[in-house]
């Protein structure tokens, strides 16, 4: 696999926080994140028997959840490019291995997807594609594995247009940075002002999606708008 520059640069990112990542989650959502990773996984309309595909899977627990939506007769791919995070992972412990659908974790760039076309019913992706240095190119990717009828959800943070705009820039930089400092990564989680501020919109990751060939995207701001859900399919 191999990673520009600045993919390296991401990369060494999330090898480094991977060891409180999930507690990192926990804390600056207050627990919410599981309910939004569950949303998702609803809009990527999984079913018994799929095969699941969940991009940018970081430590599993948005996987896991789409292992339980395909059940025992499917199964689940969980892939990312931190060889760390996906460490975790594969030995995550009871109750959290219980899942009904077999899951194989697979290190790769989602920019050059190692599976067939049409390979995938559903896909998932929590908190990666702001992350992606080529966002058509990854959704192009997403759009060439999944299967005609395909849906994918997307879940990531979104910029509102509303009170809640100021409130996020308060969060963000008086308690996401100073918490993380308290672990020594103030400055691994200061990018998220920065990516957030360069990632689409809601509306022009739809225009993107299209682009990527996409049938159907409909973005659906949630939590105040502060989080947002793209929802796609592959068309037919």
């Amino acid at each position: 696999m191999k990673l520009d520059r600045t993919e390296e640069h991401i990369q060494d990112l999330f090898n480094r926080i991977a060891p409180v990542y999930d507690q990192m989650n926990d804390w600056l959502s207050f627990g919410s994140h599981r309910i939004w990773k569950q949303m998702a996984v609803n809009w990527s309309g999984a079913r018994p028997g799929h095969i699941g595909l969940d991009l940018c899977c970081g430590t599993g627990d948005l996987t896991r959840l789409l292992a339980i939506k395909v059940g025992s007769s499917g199964k689940v791919v969980g892939v990312d490019f931190s060889r760390q995070l996906l460490a975790i992972a594969g030995d995550r412990q009871p109750p959290f291995t219980l899942s009904p659908a077999p899951i194989t974790w697979v290190e790769a760039d989602v920019l050059d997807l190692p599976f067939p076309d049409h390979y995938f019913d559903c896909a998932t992706m929590g908190y990666g594609l702001r992350n992606v240095v080529d966002i058509p190119r990854s959704l192009k990717e997403l759009h060439r594995v999944l299967k005609p009828g395909g849906t994918a959800a997307i879940l990531d943070f979104h910029r509102p247009e509303n009170a809640f705009k100021t409130f996020q820039q308060w969060y963000l930089d008086r308690i996401v940075v100073p918490v993380a400092n308290t672990f020594g990564l103030e400055a691994e989680y200061a990018y998220l002002n920065p990516s957030l501020e360069k990632f689409p919109t809601g509306p022009q990751q739809v225009a993107l999606a299209e682009a990527a060939n996409f049938s159907l995207a409909t973005h659906y701001a949630i939590a105040g708008g502060m989080m947002g859900v793209l929802v796609l399919e592959s068309g037919g």
